[in-house]
C-alpha cells in the first residue's frame, strides 16, 4: 500500500467515528506500527486536518476537512481515468475536451505515485463513436441543463419527416446510437429520438412547464429503464 493510500484510509477511518479512537486501534486497522501512525497523523495535521487528541488518549477528526491530493484511492483513479477516456472518445468534442481537462486537473493535484497510476493506466476504450447525424449535441445538452424546449425535424424509419417541439430531459450514449429522451408535444407522451435521425435542431427561449427531474423520474418509472428503442 502506498503512503498516499494509507493516509487516505486513515482519514476515512477517522471520519467513521464520532468519538476519539485509540491509536492502537487505528494502527491495527491500518496494519502499521504506532510510530508510523503518529507520523501519519502529524503529516495530516501539517496539511490542515483538524485532528484532536494525543497518544494514550485517542484521536478524532473535526468535521469539514478535505484533502484534495489524497481524496481518491487507486481504484477510484482507475475509474475516473476509464470514465474520462470513454467520454473523450465517445461523446461530442466539447464534452470530450472537458473530460480531458478534468483528468489534467486531477493529475495536477495528485501525489507523484498516484500521478503515475493515472498516466500509466492500461484501461482502454474503443475510439469509434456511434453516429450522431447532423445533430448538435452541445445544443441538446444545453437545452437539458436549462430546461428549455427544442424545435426539431425528425425522420422516422421510413424517412418521413415531422416537425416536433420536445422537452428534452436526458441524453443517452449507447454503443451504437445516441438517444434523446423527451416529452413530445405532438404525441403528448414520452418519446425517444435517435440523434442520427434528427435533421435539424433549434433551442428555444421557452422553458418547459415541468421540472427536468420530475420528467426524468416519471419516465424512469414508466420505462423501467428497458433497452432504448426509437419510439417517435
Amino acid at each position: 500500500m502506498s503512503r498516499a493510500q494509507r493516509l487516505l484510509d486513515l482519514i476515512q477511518i477517522l471520519r467513521r467515528h464520532r468519538f476519539p479512537v485509540a491509536g492502537t486501534s487505528l494502527a491495527d486497522e491500518l496494519g502499521i506500527s504506532l510510530r508510523t501512525l503518529y507520523r501519519d497523523i502529524d503529516t495530516l495535521k501539517s496539511q490542515g486536518a483538524h485532528i484532536d487528541g494525543e497518544p494514550g488518549v485517542g484521536y478524532i477528526l473535526r468535521p469539514g476537512f478535505m484533502l484534495p491530493p489524497l481524496m481518491f484511492s487507486e481504484e477510484e483513479i482507475e475509474a475516473l481515468v476509464l470514465g474520462g477516456r470513454w467520454v473523450a472518445a465517445q461523446t461530442d468534442e466539447p464534452l470530450g475536451k472537458a473530460a480531458r481537462n478534468a483528468l489534467s486537473k486531477i493529475a495536477a493535484v495528485l501525489p507523484s505515485d498516484l500521478q503515475r497510476s493515472l498516466e500509466t493506466s492500461s484501461l482502454l476504450v474503443p475510439s469509434q463513436r456511434a453516429p450522431a447525424g447532423v445533430t448538435d449535441l452541445p445544443v441538446i445538452r444545453e437545452a437539458i441543463r436549462t430546461e428549455r424546449k427544442l424545435r426539431i425535424t425528425y425522420s422516422d424509419e421510413q424517412d418521413i419527416s415531422t416537425s416536433r417541439t420536445i422537452w428534452p430531459f436526458a441524453l443517452g450514449f449507447f454503443e451504437r446510437l445516441r438517444m434523446v429522451a423527451a416529452w413530445c408535444e405532438l404525441r403528448r407522451d414520452y418519446r425517444h429520438f435517435r440523434t442520427d435521425r434528427i435533421r435539424s435542431v433549434k433551442i428555444t427561449d421557452v422553458s418547459y412547464p415541468r421540472r427536468r427531474l420530475v420528467l426524468l423520474r416519471e419516465w424512469r418509472a414508466r420505462e423501467g429503464l428497458q433497452k432504448p428503442s426509437d419510439s417517435c
